[in-house]
Protein backbone atom coordinates (compact mmCIF):
# COMPACT_ATOMS: atom_id res chain seq x y z
CA UNK A 1 0.00 0.00 0.00
CA UNK A 2 1.50 3.25 -0.97
CA UNK A 3 2.17 5.61 1.49
CA UNK A 4 0.93 9.46 2.19
CA UNK A 5 3.34 10.80 0.52
CA UNK A 6 3.88 8.30 -2.22
CA UNK A 7 0.32 8.80 -2.98
CA UNK A 8 0.97 12.53 -3.25
CA UNK A 9 3.76 11.93 -5.24
CA UNK A 10 2.10 9.89 -7.86
CA UNK A 11 -0.69 12.58 -8.48
CA UNK A 12 1.40 15.16 -9.03
CA UNK A 13 2.91 12.96 -11.74
CA UNK A 14 0.07 12.09 -12.71
CA UNK A 15 -0.94 15.87 -13.42
CA UNK A 16 2.62 16.90 -14.79
CA UNK A 17 1.64 14.06 -17.39
CA UNK A 18 -1.71 15.46 -18.13
CA UNK A 19 -0.34 18.61 -18.27
CA UNK A 20 2.49 18.07 -20.32
CA UNK A 21 0.25 16.50 -22.77
CA UNK A 22 -2.24 19.10 -23.10
CA UNK A 23 0.13 21.26 -23.62
CA UNK A 24 1.04 19.21 -26.85
CA UNK A 25 -1.99 19.61 -28.42
CA UNK A 26 -3.03 22.59 -31.17
CA UNK A 27 -4.12 26.03 -29.68
CA UNK A 28 -7.94 26.38 -29.72
CA UNK A 29 -8.88 27.89 -33.16
CA UNK A 30 -5.36 27.00 -34.59
CA UNK A 31 -4.48 25.70 -37.90
CA UNK A 32 -1.76 24.99 -40.59
CA UNK A 33 -1.75 27.29 -43.43
CA UNK A 34 -3.02 25.69 -46.54
CA UNK A 35 0.20 26.28 -48.66
CA UNK A 36 2.08 25.02 -45.72
CA UNK A 37 2.59 21.97 -43.80
CA UNK A 38 3.89 21.90 -40.36
CA UNK A 39 7.22 19.92 -39.50
CA UNK A 40 6.46 16.40 -38.37
CA UNK A 41 6.75 15.79 -34.70
CA UNK A 42 5.52 19.99 -34.17
CA UNK A 43 2.47 21.39 -32.53
CA UNK A 44 0.84 24.49 -33.15
CA UNK A 45 1.66 26.69 -29.34
CA UNK A 46 -0.11 29.91 -31.33
CA UNK A 47 -1.94 31.20 -33.80
CA UNK A 48 -2.52 34.65 -34.98
CA UNK A 49 -4.29 36.26 -38.09
CA UNK A 50 -5.39 39.32 -39.41
CA UNK A 51 -7.27 40.64 -42.23
CA UNK A 52 -4.91 43.74 -42.95
CA UNK A 53 -1.24 43.91 -41.53
CA UNK A 54 2.13 44.81 -43.03
CA UNK A 55 5.15 42.81 -42.49
CA UNK A 56 8.93 43.07 -44.09
CA UNK A 57 10.42 40.37 -46.39
CA UNK A 58 13.57 40.06 -48.36
CA UNK A 59 12.61 39.34 -51.63
CA UNK A 60 13.73 35.92 -53.04
CA UNK A 61 13.85 37.36 -56.94
CA UNK A 62 16.41 40.23 -55.60
CA UNK A 63 18.05 39.07 -52.03
CA UNK A 64 20.31 41.97 -52.40
CA UNK A 65 17.86 44.76 -52.69
CA UNK A 66 16.66 46.36 -49.94
CA UNK A 67 13.37 44.49 -47.71
CA UNK A 68 9.78 44.49 -49.31
CA UNK A 69 6.84 45.54 -47.01
CA UNK A 70 3.96 43.52 -48.01
CA UNK A 71 0.14 44.14 -47.03
CA UNK A 72 -2.38 42.17 -46.95
CA UNK A 73 -4.25 39.00 -44.97
CA UNK A 74 -1.48 37.72 -42.34
CA UNK A 75 -0.79 34.84 -40.22
CA UNK A 76 1.27 34.13 -37.52
CA UNK A 77 1.76 30.48 -36.54
CA UNK A 78 4.53 29.51 -34.00
CA UNK A 79 5.40 25.46 -33.45
CA UNK A 80 6.95 23.91 -30.40
CA UNK A 81 8.40 20.25 -30.39
CA UNK A 82 6.03 17.23 -28.71
CA UNK A 83 8.01 15.53 -25.85
CA UNK A 84 10.09 12.61 -27.04
CA UNK A 85 9.77 13.72 -30.63
CA UNK A 86 12.82 13.42 -32.78
CA UNK A 87 14.90 17.36 -32.57
CA UNK A 88 15.44 18.77 -36.24
CA UNK A 89 18.20 21.36 -36.35
CA UNK A 90 17.60 24.76 -37.27
CA UNK A 91 18.89 24.24 -41.20
CA UNK A 92 16.75 21.20 -41.56
CA UNK A 93 13.54 23.09 -41.01
CA UNK A 94 14.02 25.91 -42.82
CA UNK A 95 15.69 23.89 -45.72
CA UNK A 96 12.62 22.05 -45.55
CA UNK A 97 10.20 25.36 -46.28
CA UNK A 98 12.38 26.11 -48.43
CA UNK A 99 12.50 23.33 -51.02
CA UNK A 100 8.74 22.84 -50.12
CA UNK A 101 8.20 26.51 -51.96
CA UNK A 102 10.53 25.65 -54.91
CA UNK A 103 8.65 22.66 -55.59
CA UNK A 104 5.41 24.79 -55.50
CA UNK A 105 6.73 26.80 -58.33
CA UNK A 106 8.19 29.57 -55.84
CA UNK A 107 11.32 31.52 -54.75
CA UNK A 108 13.50 30.99 -51.53
CA UNK A 109 16.36 32.85 -49.68
CA UNK A 110 18.06 32.25 -46.57
CA UNK A 111 20.61 34.34 -45.35
CA UNK A 112 20.98 32.25 -42.46
CA UNK A 113 20.54 28.76 -41.21
CA UNK A 114 18.33 29.41 -38.82
CA UNK A 115 16.20 31.97 -41.62
CA UNK A 116 14.51 31.70 -45.26
CA UNK A 117 12.10 34.11 -46.91
CA UNK A 118 9.69 32.40 -49.49
CA UNK A 119 7.65 33.79 -51.93
CA UNK A 120 5.17 32.22 -54.05
CA UNK A 121 1.80 32.15 -56.20
CA UNK A 122 -1.05 30.08 -55.34
CA UNK A 123 -4.42 29.95 -57.20
CA UNK A 124 -4.98 34.13 -57.68
CA UNK A 125 -2.56 34.84 -54.54
CA UNK A 126 0.60 35.90 -54.18
CA UNK A 127 2.09 34.69 -50.75
CA UNK A 128 4.92 35.68 -49.21
CA UNK A 129 6.61 34.14 -46.23
CA UNK A 130 9.43 33.93 -43.71
CA UNK A 131 10.14 31.03 -41.30
CA UNK A 132 12.43 31.71 -38.02
CA UNK A 133 14.13 28.70 -36.42
CA UNK A 134 15.44 28.89 -32.94
CA UNK A 135 16.24 27.77 -29.61
CA UNK A 136 18.39 24.78 -31.69
CA UNK A 137 15.44 23.75 -33.55
CA UNK A 138 12.83 23.40 -30.31
CA UNK A 139 10.80 26.02 -32.46
CA UNK A 140 9.66 27.57 -35.22
CA UNK A 141 7.34 30.59 -36.48
CA UNK A 142 5.94 31.05 -39.84
CA UNK A 143 4.56 33.97 -40.61
CA UNK A 144 2.83 34.02 -44.29
CA UNK A 145 0.92 37.70 -45.72
CA UNK A 146 -1.54 37.10 -49.13
CA UNK A 147 -0.76 39.96 -50.78
CA UNK A 148 -3.78 42.19 -51.66
CA UNK A 149 -4.88 46.09 -51.16
CA UNK A 150 -6.30 47.23 -48.28
CA UNK A 151 -10.60 46.85 -48.43
CA UNK A 152 -11.59 50.48 -47.51
CA UNK A 153 -14.54 50.16 -45.36
CA UNK A 154 -14.85 54.11 -44.45
CA UNK A 155 -15.65 56.49 -47.11
CA UNK A 156 -15.66 60.47 -45.65
CA UNK A 157 -19.03 61.58 -47.03
CA UNK A 158 -20.53 64.39 -48.78
CA UNK A 159 -21.37 66.18 -45.87
CA UNK A 160 -17.98 65.50 -43.96
CA UNK A 161 -16.02 66.49 -47.88
CA UNK A 162 -17.77 69.70 -47.66
CA UNK A 163 -17.18 70.58 -44.10
CA UNK A 164 -13.34 69.74 -44.48
CA UNK A 165 -13.38 71.96 -47.85
CA UNK A 166 -15.07 74.96 -46.26
CA UNK A 167 -12.62 74.99 -43.01
CA UNK A 168 -9.15 73.81 -44.42
CA UNK A 169 -9.84 74.26 -48.59
CA UNK A 170 -8.53 71.34 -49.23
CA UNK A 171 -9.22 67.31 -47.94
CA UNK A 172 -7.52 64.34 -48.56
CA UNK A 173 -9.93 61.69 -50.51
CA UNK A 174 -8.30 57.80 -49.13
CA UNK A 175 -10.58 55.53 -51.21
CA UNK A 176 -9.44 56.19 -54.47
CA UNK A 177 -7.35 53.38 -55.20
CA UNK A 178 -4.75 52.35 -58.09
CA UNK A 179 -2.83 49.29 -59.02
CA UNK A 180 1.06 49.91 -58.48
CA UNK A 181 2.34 52.50 -60.93
CA UNK A 182 -0.89 52.61 -62.96
CA UNK A 183 -2.93 55.46 -63.28
CA UNK A 184 -6.57 53.29 -63.80
CA UNK A 185 -8.83 54.00 -61.08
CA UNK A 186 -9.51 50.57 -59.58
CA UNK A 187 -13.39 49.45 -59.42
CA UNK A 188 -13.44 49.59 -55.51
CA UNK A 189 -12.87 53.54 -55.54
CA UNK A 190 -16.54 54.04 -56.57
CA UNK A 191 -17.82 54.74 -52.76
CA UNK A 192 -15.57 57.41 -52.79
CA UNK A 193 -15.96 59.09 -56.51
CA UNK A 194 -20.16 58.68 -55.53
CA UNK A 195 -19.77 60.80 -52.53
CA UNK A 196 -17.45 63.72 -54.33
CA UNK A 197 -20.20 63.54 -57.13
CA UNK A 198 -22.72 63.99 -54.57
CA UNK A 199 -20.52 67.02 -53.03
CA UNK A 200 -20.53 68.73 -56.57
CA UNK A 201 -24.46 68.02 -56.83
CA UNK A 202 -25.04 69.60 -53.75
CA UNK A 203 -23.10 72.64 -54.20
CA UNK A 204 -23.09 73.24 -57.81
CA UNK A 205 -21.26 76.56 -58.22
CA UNK A 206 -18.28 74.93 -56.68
CA UNK A 207 -14.98 74.15 -58.62
CA UNK A 208 -12.34 72.05 -57.21
CA UNK A 209 -9.01 71.33 -58.02
CA UNK A 210 -8.24 67.45 -58.15
CA UNK A 211 -4.43 67.14 -56.67
CA UNK A 212 -2.51 63.67 -57.31
CA UNK A 213 0.17 62.55 -54.56
CA UNK A 214 2.64 60.41 -54.05
CA UNK A 215 5.28 58.78 -51.51
CA UNK A 216 8.69 59.58 -52.81
CA UNK A 217 9.63 55.84 -53.79
CA UNK A 218 11.46 56.27 -57.39
CA UNK A 219 12.07 58.72 -59.47
CA UNK A 220 10.80 62.70 -59.15
CA UNK A 221 10.13 62.97 -62.89
CA UNK A 222 8.25 59.94 -62.97
CA UNK A 223 6.70 60.33 -59.79
CA UNK A 224 4.94 63.87 -60.92
CA UNK A 225 3.65 62.72 -64.08
CA UNK A 226 2.35 59.45 -62.37
CA UNK A 227 0.67 62.21 -59.92
CA UNK A 228 -0.85 64.22 -62.75
CA UNK A 229 -2.05 60.92 -64.70
CA UNK A 230 -3.71 59.88 -61.81
CA UNK A 231 -5.35 63.37 -61.03
CA UNK A 232 -6.78 63.47 -64.35
CA UNK A 233 -8.06 59.70 -64.52
CA UNK A 234 -10.55 61.01 -61.30
CA UNK A 235 -11.52 64.12 -63.40
CA UNK A 236 -12.64 61.97 -66.29
CA UNK A 237 -14.15 58.89 -63.90
CA UNK A 238 -16.29 62.30 -62.25
CA UNK A 239 -17.30 63.11 -65.42
CA UNK A 240 -17.37 59.93 -67.97
CA UNK A 241 -19.55 57.77 -64.81
CA UNK A 242 -21.08 60.63 -62.59
CA UNK A 243 -22.16 63.22 -65.09
CA UNK A 244 -20.07 65.74 -63.47
CA UNK A 245 -19.31 68.71 -66.06
CA UNK A 246 -15.54 68.48 -66.65
CA UNK A 247 -15.38 72.16 -66.36
CA UNK A 248 -15.68 72.39 -62.73
CA UNK A 249 -13.15 69.91 -62.16
CA UNK A 250 -9.02 70.51 -62.87
CA UNK A 251 -6.31 67.50 -62.58
CA UNK A 252 -2.76 68.25 -61.56
CA UNK A 253 -0.12 65.81 -59.99
CA UNK A 254 2.42 66.65 -57.02
CA UNK A 255 4.49 63.93 -57.04
CA UNK A 256 5.83 63.52 -53.15
CA UNK A 257 6.35 67.12 -52.82
CA UNK A 258 3.19 67.77 -50.15
CA UNK A 259 3.77 64.67 -48.18
CA UNK A 260 1.56 65.01 -44.92
CA UNK A 261 3.46 62.23 -42.80
CA UNK A 262 6.97 60.70 -42.94
CA UNK A 263 8.17 58.70 -45.87
CA UNK A 264 10.96 56.76 -43.54
CA UNK A 265 7.64 54.40 -42.65
CA UNK A 266 5.36 52.42 -45.07
CA UNK A 267 2.27 53.78 -42.59
CA UNK A 268 3.75 57.00 -43.75
CA UNK A 269 3.77 56.38 -47.84
CA UNK A 270 0.42 55.04 -47.35
CA UNK A 271 -0.77 58.26 -46.02
CA UNK A 272 1.27 59.94 -48.69
CA UNK A 273 -0.24 58.19 -51.03
CA UNK A 274 -3.94 59.79 -51.95
CA UNK A 275 -5.88 62.62 -54.00
CA UNK A 276 -6.50 65.96 -52.66
CA UNK A 277 -9.91 68.01 -53.64
CA UNK A 278 -8.58 71.50 -53.23
CA UNK A 279 -11.17 73.98 -53.53
CA UNK A 280 -10.60 76.84 -56.79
Amino acid sequence: MLQPLQRVLVCLGLLMSLSAGAAAQDVKGGRDHPAFSRMPGFYLDDYAEKQFAAEQFSDPAQPEADPVTVEGHAYYLSYLLKKGATLPSELQITRNYGEAAKKAGGLAHSPADNRVYLKLTRGDKELWARVEAHSGGDAYRLIIVERQPMVQEVVADAAALARDLGTAGRVPVYGIFFDFDQAVVKPESAPALQEIARLLAQQPRIKLFVVGHTDNVGNLDHNLKLSQARAQAVVKSLASQHHIDAARLQGFGVGPLAPVASNQTEPGRARNRRVELVEQ
